[in-house]
C-alpha cells in the first residue's frame, strides 16, 4: 500500500502498525511544524532552542555529505531516515533516493518536509523484513548502525546488520557510516552517552549491553572488514557527525589550533571536567587525534565484481 505526500511515495507493505522507535510527543510538534513549510521551520529554528527541534530540523546537518562529490545519475538507500535530517541533501545529489525508516510519524514528517521532492520514496518498516530487487550505488547508515543489536537477531547482530546491507550494493559502490567514536574526547570531557545517556558508559565498555553500543576506531575498521570491505576511508566530522562544523580526514588532520574552540552539547546537561578545545590542542601535537575524534564518517568500497 502506498499514501502520496506531495511528490513523495510512503510505501506501507511493510509497516506493522505499531512505530518501533520514536522520540516521543515531540515528533507531534515536528509533524505540524514541517505541514507549514520551510518558513515555519526557519521561525521555529530562530525561537525554539530545544534540542530535538535543533537536531530534527537545522540546515547544519546537511554539512555532514554536502560537500561529497556523489556519482551522476546515482541510486541512494538511506537506511534509518529519521525525520529527514538528510534526505534533502541526499535527493539533491542523487537520481533516485529511497528512504527506509521504523516510524510512520517519522516518515510522514520527512514526506512532508521533503515533498516537492520527485526523485523520493520512504519504505516505512524494518530493514530486516525488506527485499529489494535492485541494487544501490549508496547505501547510508548515518546514526544507525549502533542500534543494529536491537533489530538484528544475530550472534554478532552489528556485523550481521553489515553483511545483509552490503547485499543490496551493486559492484564499485559505497557504504557510507556516520557513527559516535566510543572514545571520544568528549565522553572523558563529561558528556553522557549519546544513546544511552550514562556517563562514560562506552569508555567503560559497555559492560550492561542494552544492545546499543558504537565504537573505537580500530574495532569499527575490524568490523567493517569482517564484512568484506576492504577499502575504507575515514573522516572525522566535528564536534561531531549530527550537527558538523568541520570535516577531516586521514589525508588532512587538523594542526594545533585548527579546530573550533567551542564546543557545545546540546542533547543533555553536562559537567565540563575540562576544556576540550585544549586537549585537543595536545592530543594533536601527540598524533592522537583520530583516536579521540568525537565522531566517525566512513566511506566503504565494494570492491566486488559483477558475477561472470
Amino acid at each position: 500500500m502506498k499514501e502520496k505526500i506531495g511528490n513523495v511515495y510512503l510505501n506501507l507493505d511493510f509497516y506493522t502498525g505499531q512505530d518501533e522507535y520514536s522520540d516521543g510527543e515531540i515528533e507531534d510538534e515536528l509533524l505540524s511544524i514541517v505541514k507549514k513549510g520551510k518558513s515555519e521551520i526557519n521561525n521555529v529554528l530562530i525561537s525554539d532552542h530545544r534540542w530535538p527541534i535543533l537536531y530534527h530540523l537545522t540546515p547544519y546537518r546537511y554539512n555532514l555529505l554536502e560537500w561529497f562529490p556523489f556519482k551522476t545519475e546515482s541510486t541512494l538507500l538511506e537506511v534509518g531516515a529519521g525525520c529527514g535530517g538528510i534526505t534533502g541533501v541526499l535527493c539533491e545529489k542523487n537520481k533516485k533516493v529511497v528512504a527506509v525508516e521504523l516510524s510512520k510519524k517519522r516518515a510522514e514528517i520527512n514526506a512532508h518536509r521533503n515533498s516537492e521532492r520527485d526523485n523520493l520514496e520512504i519504505i516505512v518498516g524494518n530493514m530486516e523484513n525488506m527485499i529489494f530487487e535492485q541494487k544501490f550505488d549508496y547505501i547510508t547508515l548515518i546514526g544507525v548502525l549502533e542500534y543494529a543489536g536491537k533489530f538484528t537477531k544475530a550472534h554478532d547482530p552489528y556485523l550481521q546488520f553489515i553483511k545483509n546491507i552490503k547485499k543490496y550494493l551493486k559492484p564499485g559502490g559505497e557504504l557510507i557510516i556516520a557513527i559516535e567514536n566510543k572514545f571520544g574526547l568528549k565522553y572523558w570531557a563529561g558528556k553522557k552517552e549519546d544513546h544511552t545517556g550514562i556517563s562514560f558508559e562506552g569508555i567503560e565498555g559497555y559492560v550492561d549491553d542494552k544492545g546499543i553500543k558504537t565504537f573505537s576506531k580500530n574495532e569499527l575498521k575490524k568490523l567493517i572488514k569482517e564484512a568484506g570491505f576492504m577499502e575504507n576511508e575515514f573522516y572525522y566530522p566535528m564536534p561531531d557527525y549530527k550537527i558538523p562544523t568541520q570535516i577531516f580526514s586521514d589525508e588532512y588532520l587538523p594542526g594545533f589550533g585548527d579546530l573550533d574552540k567551542e564546543f557545545h552539547s546540546f542533547d543533555s546537561d553536562q559537567v565540563t571536567t575540562f576544556q576540550e578545545y585544549l586537549a585537543f590542542n595536545n592530543i594533536i601535537e601527540n598524533a592522537q587525534f583520530d583516536f579521540f575524534a568525537n565522531s566517525f564518517l566512513v566511506f566503504c568500497k565494494n570492491c566486488e565484481e559483477y558475477p561472470v
